[in-house]
């Protein structure tokens, strides 16, 4: 009998506590439990890596040779265990040259196919070329000729401006006779034509009456093929035909138009590959947008001076900041004030630099002008991606976004270019796939690629992308469809016998196509495949073969196997706490009654990005909304790409254009906006929470004060591991090394040096209350809390951290290591611990990304409270929990893709769930436990959704002369008869004094 479980036998990976457990192989196991109990650390961190281990032990001596510094996971022992594939959320790439089309290998079929049995058209005219070998255009003229007279000419200049004189010259001494023009022309010695005129130059190479061959019916063509093949020689592969009583007909032995003479390359794969010279738009370089650094991204903190937070990349530069104090010392800037309170022509002048005759005088060209010139010398592809997260694009005016070179965009199959095809959506472009039609050599060529790329649009349609189209760019792809992609790629590969590890592949994925991706993850079981699914969503759990909770809490408090077995077992043990949501027994109380609306209101108009058909959006302020929809229905596209923007660009002159719509009305009732998605944090190990929140400065600086740092003349940057001093040279302050992997994605090996504590041993003997700088990095910020207490600013911080339900989650831990979930809760953490204007609005990304049910209520609670400070917080989310604690909806639709844009219903959570249309209304009429009809005759509300609003909207936000935007005084309103004037200036009131308890009376209220 076969192994029929992998079984792990003494895991204590990071915060795992002795974990035994038993895997059945062949099935659906998802571990599950609340976030930082451990579920990665024995799915990943454990038995992935240790798969991945004894697969490198199987390759190259080259390959063995770094065996010694890949770690070998704390276990004891595991056993039964299969070669090991992971899907997680961050293997997607982010380049903006990654699309969906190169992830799946479907734009490399399409680039096979296009070249071998595509038809090129002239880029200029559009008329199909074909090319013709010098028999061919023989045998096409003597088809076409009675036998009358045939001119053969060479057309040397085709439309083009210029002397030509050396050409003139050139025929005349060879002897040949000239059509300038469309005239025949007598050479002279030194002749030159009009310069600023263009000219038509053909030379008569050959004048001929075709004749039958004796005793034949055939023409004897041989003159006339040695007249051509001069005529191809001299005009560079044409010639032109002139057949009496017939128009003349330009003839191409290349690939040229006849009619423009442009030259189409030889048509190859890299002729449509927008990362290759060949193919690439001259223009953008591939990219199908041109990009440039962007205010509203580079300057990360508007509130703050320009050298003390303000400033982004750049700020670390010595040289930079040099420059800067030297600019404004010349045009008399204060530095000291906040970068939104300069003017606009004081921004500019930082951003972009005085006029060139004043630089020079300086050498400061602008802060853009510095990072250009630092991002076009670095050969770091690390430090490109990071500096092209502060950049925006706008749409190459040369391919409009298509990325590929005129002459490639010309080619079609079936009328559509590889671009027209790759801008479908996979439901469309597997329709259109279908309807290719070959015929003769082509269909046999064309045969194989075409089922390749069928087969592999049929999977990505069947886990739910079909809304997705192959030029979407990977970057804009959430964790949950990056997931999915490789799912339908694994599946297409029939591999059988392999564990997969997912992460969380229903990110991003609404209820109603939960049982799509469900399909698709029985079907890679069904293969004889073992799937291990870390998972929070409720089907997939309810429809697992096998199930492992962990916990009981997180970080320190968790890493317990709480409960193992099927879902039923699972609910009836009371000691797990997934158990007992999932049975119904515990649950995420909504609020009684919505938030009352405001009144006031920002409206996006007519939204036509995209699939959006059209909308006019109204968004409540001072309130919670939630928009929802199916995957792909317009949410990202309103909320992000329309909404987002164009606040940017008008609060921070932003210059990522937003997308197309009407106008946003309303802008004056805001003063800041702020996006908090599920991008990382930091994309390097130096990158942590505790220099994300500004913690870590304030830590440097309670050290420097310490007096043993006094007595050593230690300064706050002794204690950063990112400048020489105090870190570690050996790792550079990373605490690991990277080691570069040619056939596996690359290693982290902790440094042998310091051991991963990043500084050298004089820094670490300083220490604050028993503890070093690197042991304060260690602690969770739960534990480093008390230690921290009292500093007010990191107190406030921490806790904050803490209540966003962080706290199991080190300070020092890198960056590189949070789910996109944690990013997000860490980016609203730190904007609670800001100061609060309730003017400010909130938009979040799906924030449950990664939440068990129970963080989620701790999330809840923290939206609340930011909402009750009178921001306002937009919300695009999936899970019903959130949607029910709305105070207002907006639910997109009906389906994604070309099928959705629309918005099927606004209002409450109740006045939702009376739309029958409305999949989201839907499930929330079934948590109600009533049906639509019943909910709309309790509410008064028909089918088609809740009434229009009566919405007036305000003014569009107006500017001052130094571009500033003007904020509305408050309305006061017209004071009642006998109201109590204002007092006049200089004049005060006593205020009456609080009554207070003598100190008797407290003492003996204490006893």
């Amino acid at each position: 009998m076969g192994i029929t479980h992998i079984t792990v036998r003494g895991a204590r990976q990071h915060n795992l506590r002795n974990v035994n457990v038993s895997i059945p192989r062949n099935t659906l196991t998802v571990v599950t439990g609340l976030s930082g109990s451990g579920k990665s650390s024995l799915a990943f961190d454990t038995i992935y890596a240790e798969g991945q281990r004894r697969y490198v032990e199987t390759l190259s001596a080259y390959a063995r040779q770094f065996l010694d510094q890949m770690e070998r996971p704390d276990v004891d022992a595991i056993d039964g265990l299969s070669p090991a594939i992971s899907i997680e959320q961050k293997t997607t790439s982010r380049s903006p040259r990654s699309t969906v089309g190169t992830i799946t290998e479907i734009y490399d079929y399409l680039r096979l196919l296009y070249a071998s049995v595509g038809q090129p058209h002239c880029p200029n005219c559009h008329r199909p070329i074909t090319r013709q070998s010098a028999e061919q255009i023989v045998e096409r003229i003597a088809a076409l000729s009675p036998g009358e007279r045939i001119t053969v000419y060479a057309p040397i200049v085709r439309g083009r401006k210029g002397e030509f004189r050396e050409e003139l010259e050139d025929l005349d001494r060879q002897g040949f006779r000239v059509r300038i023009d469309g005239e025949m022309v007598e050479l002279t010695e030194g002749m030159r034509l009009e310069k600023r005129k263009n000219h038509t130059i053909e030379a008569v190479v050959d004048r001929i009456i075709l004749k039958h061959l004796p005793g034949e019916t055939k023409f004897d063509t041989r003159r006339l093929e040695t007249s051509v093949l001069k005529a191809l020689q001299m005009a560079k592969g044409l010639v032109l035909i002139g057949i009496q009583g017939m128009e003349e007909t330009l003839y191409s032995s290349s690939m040229a138009c006849p009619d423009c003479g442009i030259n189409v390359p030889r048509l190859e794969p890299r002729s449509f590959s927008f990362n290759s010279n060949y193919g690439a738009c001259p223009e953008c370089h591939g990219l199908g947008s041109i990009y440039d650094f962007d205010p509203a991204k580079t300057i990360t903190d508007w509130s703050k001076p320009l050298l003390d937070g303000a400033m982004g990349p750049g700020s670390g530069s010595a040289y930079l900041l040099r420059l800067i104090k030297l600019a404004a010392d010349k045009y008399k800037i204060n530095l000291k004030q906040p970068f939104e309170d300069l003017t606009t022509e004081q921004q500019n002048l930082f951003l972009y630099g005085p006029p060139k005759a004043e630089a020079s005088r300086t050498g400061f060209h602008g802060i853009f002008d510095y990072l250009r010139r630092n991002l076009e010398d670095t050969k770091s592809e690390g430090y490109r991606e990071y500096m092209m997260q502060y950049m925006s694009a706008t749409l190459c005016p040369r391919c409009h976004g298509k990325r590929l070179r005129p002459e490639s965009l010309a080619v079609t199959i079936n009328g559509a270019s590889i671009a027209d095809f790759t801008g479908l959506s996979l439901e469309r472009a597997l329709e259109h796939a279908r309807k290719m039609h070959f015929t003769g050599r082509d269909r046999i060529i064309a045969d194989r690629l075409q089922r390749e790329i069928i087969e592999r649009l049929e999977f990505l349609n069947a886990v739910g992308l079909s809304y997705l189209a192959l030029d979407r760019s990977a970057a804009t792809l959430s964790g949950g469809e990056g997931q999915r992609i490789r799912l339908a790629t694994q599946i297409g590969s029939r591999l059988r016998g392999v564990l997969y590890v997912l992460d969380e592949p229903s990110i991003g994925l609404h209820q109603r196509d939960n049982q799509r991706l469900i399909n698709a993850l029985e079907n890679l079981r069904n293969l004889g495949n073992t799937v291990l699914v870390v998972e929070h969503d409720e089907d997939t759990i309810r429809k697992a073969d096998y199930v492992l909770d962990l916990g009981p809490g997180a970080g320190k408090n968790g890493g317990h196997l709480i409960a193992d077995g099927t879902p039923q077992q699972i609910m009836d043990n009371p000691a797990s706490i997934t158990g007992q949501y999932l049975a119904g027994k515990i649950e995420i109380v909504a609020r009684e009654e919505p938030r009352a609306l405001t009144g006031n209101w920002i409206t996006v108009e007519n939204a036509h990005s995209h699939n959006l058909k059209n909308v006019t959006a109204h968004f409540p302020l001072g309130v919670m909304t939630v928009i929802t929809g199916v995957s792909g229905s317009g949410k990202s596209t309103l909320v992000n790409d329309i909404l987002y923007r164009a606040l940017a660009k008008n609060l921070y002159g932003s210059r990522e254009e937003p997308g197309q719509h009407g106008r946003v009305v309303g802008i004056d009732q805001l003063d800041k906006v702020i996006q908090i998605d599920q991008s990382p944090i930091g994309r390097t190990p130096r990158s942590n929470p505790a220099t994300y929140t500004g913690v870590f400065s304030a830590m440097r600086d309670l050290f420097a004060m310490l007096p043993e740092s006094r007595e050593r003349g230690y300064k706050p940057g002794r204690f950063s591991f990112n400048v020489q001093g105090g870190r570690c040279e050996a790792c550079q302050g990373e605490g690991q090394r990277r080691i570069e992997m040619n056939f596996l994605p690359d290693v982290y090996v902790l440094c042998e040096v310091c051991n991963g504590r990043r500084y050298n041993q004089e820094t670490l003997t300083v220490k604050f209350n028993g503890y070093s700088i690197a042991d304060l990095l260690d602690l969770s910020i739960e534990d480093a809390l008390p230690i921290l207490k009292d500093i007010p600013a990191v107190n406030v911080k921490l806790q904050t951290l803490v209540d966003v339900g962080l706290g199991y989650i080190h300070l020092g831990q890198s960056a590189t290591t949070l789910s996109g979930g944690e990013a997000q809760r860490m980016k609203l953490a730190r904007e609670l611990s800001k100061r609060q204007t309730g003017r400010t609005l909130y938009l979040l990304d799906e924030p449950t990304t990664g939440l068990h049910f129970d963080d989620v209520r701790k999330l809840l609670e923290v939206l609340h409270r930011l909402t009750d400070l009178g921001n306002t917080v937009i919300i695009i989310e999936h899970n019903l929990d959130i949607i029910r604690n709305a105070d207002y909806i907006l639910d997109l639709g009906p389906e994604g893709g070309e099928g959705g844009g629309r918005i099927i219903a606004h209002g409450t959570p109740e006045q939702v769930a009376t739309v029958a249309e409305s999949h989201t209304g839907n499930f929330l009429a079934r948590h109600y436990n009533l049906s639509p009809q019943a909910l709309a005759s309790r509410n008064g509300t028909s089918h088609a959704g809740p009434q229009p609003l009566n919405i007036v909207a305000a003014p569009d936000r107006k500017k001052d002369a130094r571009g500033k935007f003007i904020v509305p005084p408050k309305k006061t309103g017209v004071p009642s008869p006998g109201a109590a004037k204002p007092e006049p200036k200089g004049t005060s009131k006593a205020k009456p004094k609080k009554a207070t308890k003598s100190k008797a009376a407290t003492r003996a209220k204490k006893a």
